[in-house]
């Protein structure tokens, strides 16, 4: 990466020391590089996870439950990236949040790669929380390197970070996913450990060519919250306590009681949130109608999010044990389906890029509203063709790998239309009081469609029979004709926002 820092002119005031990365500041090498890490070693235990979960050789737990453990963790990550904004805010400032949140994510994998049930618990909620922390935090830094929304290279910044996202999810699977399959499922966990060090030490390394705001605490909590903040954590943590002890004394105790609360939480939490914010007087009539509209695109995303994020679960356990996994005879570690959505959004982002632009010229180009209910309808098409696989399988015959590539090409189109244009509308219809809350509720929605994926699993419902996978599917393309069928209700709603 040092070789593509060039010497360049920049604009007063632009952190860094003159040199640049691509054009933009020098400190967005150092914020895509920790990024492109963290996402190397998040993906790369994701990609492990479900298939650990199921491995004789690892957990050896029955489908349902790993599916419902998985779905717990990835709606967790979702949900804690509001506390982890809130700490950047009010504790310790974005910069030495994100330092924190790598150090115990690194942390967490070095506690997967132990060999006991009990510390792989624990090492999932530290990388749990270590990636609440450091997700908001990490985006916020990013805009802090221009000189605010009309900086004309801000854009281009964040399509530049995003692309480590996708360089370090691509990479994953294929080397962590590969180590862990087929050498040692702690030597891959021990692997994710080791990138998330290597990033967390350039970005102390780097971290001088950041903004200097970036290690402001923007709103400091007052000596009074934060004893407020201590006491209320105390009591809910001491209410844990007492009632974990007491349900593990009495030999009570099972998964259970761990992952349907959290599950619970993860549905009731969004609606709260979302309630408070709509029900807050203090909005204007204008800002209540975006809500309400916004409550639209929410329900939608979190059924899209339930669909899509089974790709890591549902997906991944159906190809374990029902597909053929090779390519002209050679047989390929089952993570490795993990990558195609990564490079698939590097090959085709890009191109949606230029359509929309193509089609804007001429006027031609779909709203936001058409956008959301074409991608909800993908991804239920994606289920739909997911029933194929699985009949081949009912059959008593594997499934061919192409199928798997298959839905998710469908699912990555899908993802295209809805994903960034559901952080675009987030960031346009946000009132003004809950500007900087607002990308938190929008990832809640991932939060809820996890929620409902864990309920369902731990409710006993098999996510890889063909009635639930075309109940699923017809789910989403209903919900999808819905919200295109109300379009102009929707519009109306949302007043100036196109």
């Amino acid at each position: 990466m040092a070789s593509s820092l060039t010497k360049d002119s920049v604009r007063p005031g632009t952190p860094g020391t003159g040199k640049t990365f691509f054009g933009h500041p020098r400190g967005l090498a150092t914020l895509f590089m920790t990024e492109m890490w963290e996402r190397f070693s998040y993906y790369g235990m994701r990609a492990l996870l479900p298939l650990y979960l199921v491995a004789p050789g690892g957990l050896h737990l029955n489908a349902g439950t790993a599916t419902a453990i998985y779905s717990v963790y990835v709606s967790l990550v979702y949900l804690l990236a509001m506390p982890g904004g809130w700490f950047g805010d009010r504790v310790w400032g974005p910069r030495k949040t994100v330092a924190v949140a790598g150090l115990v994510i690194m942390l967490g994998h070095l506690t997967l790669a132990l060999p006991s049930s009990g510390t792989f618990y624990a090492g999932l909620g530290l990388v749990a929380i270590g990636s609440g922390l450091l997700k908001a935090n990490i985006s916020t830094m990013v805009g802090h390197l221009y000189d605010g929304p009309d900086d004309p290279r801000r854009d281009g910044g964040f399509t530049v970070f995003y692309m480590g996202i996708n360089l370090g999810a691509f990479a994953a699977p294929l080397i962590i996913g590969t180590i862990g399959e087929n050498v040692n499922w702690h030597f891959g966990f021990a692997l994710a450990a080791l990138g998330m060090a290597l990033g967390l030490v350039q970005f102390l390394l780097g971290s001088r060519h950041l903004a200097d705001r970036s290690s402001v605490v923007p709103k400091p909590l007052s000596a009074e919250e934060k004893a407020g903040t201590l006491r209320k954590a105390a009591i809910w943590a001491g209410i844990a306590v007492v009632a974990y002890s007491v349900i593990g004394f009495s030999g009570h105790y099972t998964l259970n009681w761990i992952l349907v609360p959290l599950t619970l939480l993860g549905v009731i939490i969004p609606v709260m949130v979302l309630v408070n914010i709509k029900r807050d007087k203090e909005l204007d009539r204008p800002e209540q109608s975006k809500m309400s509209a916004y409550i639209w695109f929410f329900v939608a995303a979190a059924v899209f999010w339930m669909i899509y994020d089974q790709g890591g679960s549902t997906l991944s356990i159906f190809a374990d044990s029902s597909a053929d996994n090779t390519v002209l005879g050679w047989e390929f570690p089952v993570s490795w389906y993990q990558s195609v959505n990564p490079v698939l959004i590097m090959a085709l982002a890009p191109v949606f890029a230029w359509f929309w632009l193509a089609l804007n010229k001429r006027g031609k180009e779909p709203s936001t509203i058409v956008k959301f209910a074409s991608g909800l309808v993908l991804v239920g098409a994606s289920f739909f063709l997911f029933l194929a696989p699985l009949s081949i399988a009912d059959g008593g015959h594997k499934a061919a790998a192409m199928w798997l590539v298959a839905i998710y090409f469908v699912q990555t189109v899908g993802e295209l239309l809805l994903s960034p244009v559901g952080l675009s509308v987030t960031t346009k219809m946000a009132p003004a009081k809950y500007a900087s809350q607002m990308m938190g509720v929008w990832f809640l929605a991932v939060t809820a469609g996890d929620a409902t994926t864990g309920l369902l699993s731990i409710a006993g419902v098999d996510l890889n029979r063909t009635g639930i996978v075309a109940m699923e599917a017809t789910l989403a393309v209903v919900a999808g004709v819905a919200v295109w069928m109300y379009r102009k209700r929707v519009k109306e709603l949302m007043g100036d926002v196109r």
